[in-house]
């Protein structure tokens, strides 16, 4: 289900991580004297954010983005060892939990429909829907709780980049890389102090939003939900 939200932002443009622009106040960047990166090139900088992302045991990431009608809303706590995600496309919202093996999953009327169209399984309205996370059919779903996997999609360029001037994104200090595609530009905003971590992507044309990171390095809590409803229990799967 959830690859069929990200295709059809891809249709329209590229995947929806990637339609948002970032307005960030980040921390844990650590230090303030340069890190160097201003002076490399693109395609360097680039490398470089991605293995700092690569990197940090936790973010957050909080985006909203649109491409024509169809909106999209993420609230994402990721680390190495579970996380949780909270999402909206257009009528339909819901939230995940990763935490050890077990995936939780609540949501509104539309999600439940659409999640017993797609999967067969039955989510309780109101009620948190207990699964395993290797569950292939919902491994969509998890995924967007993968903290290596979410940020690798978010800094995927689908077009030339090329280096900008440095600036400053809430107080941070930066360097810009440009990127042209077929139906936007925009601009990924790299931390010159500290750990190269990416700041911030704006977006402006057929795609545009705003994404921001957070918290990098800093503690996630996770709790399992009390009460959840198993989706191996009868009358909770459909076969």
């Amino acid at each position: 289900m959830l690859t069929r939200l990200r295709t059809a932002l891809a249709r329209a443009g590229s995947l929806a991580p990637l339609t948002v622009g970032l307005a960030v106040a980040l921390s844990g960047c650590g230090g303030s004297s340069g890190n160097g990166v201003a002076s490399k090139s693109a395609s360097q900088i680039l490398t470089a954010s991605k293995a700092a992302a690569d990197s940090a045991s936790s973010v957050n990431v909080a985006s909203k983005s649109s491409v024509g009608p169809l909106s999209l809303t993420l609230n994402l706590d990721l680390a190495r060892d579970g996380g949780r995600a909270q999402v909206t496309v257009g009528t339909l919202s819901f939230e995940v939990i990763r935490t050890g093996n077990t995936l939780y999953l609540k949501g509104n009327p539309v999600f439940d429909q659409s999640l017993l169209t797609t999967t067969g399984l039955h989510a309780p309205q109101g009620k948190w829907l207990k699964t395993p996370v290797n569950s292939t059919r919902l491994a969509q779903l998890a995924s967007v709780t993968d903290l290596s996997g979410e940020l690798g999609r978010v800094l995927t360029s689908p077009g030339p980049i090329s280096k900008g001037a440095t600036t400053t994104v809430n107080g941070q200090k930066t360097i810009e890389l440009k990127e042209a595609a077929r139906l936007f530009s925009g601009s990924l905003y790299v931390a010159t102090t500290g750990k190269p971590y990416p700041l911030q992507i704006v977006k402006s044309g057929r795609e545009i939003g705003q994404t921001t990171f957070s918290g990098w390095n800093e503690p996630v809590s996770l709790t399992a939900p009390p009460n959840a409803t198993a989706s191996s229990q009868p009358g909770h799967e459909r076969h």
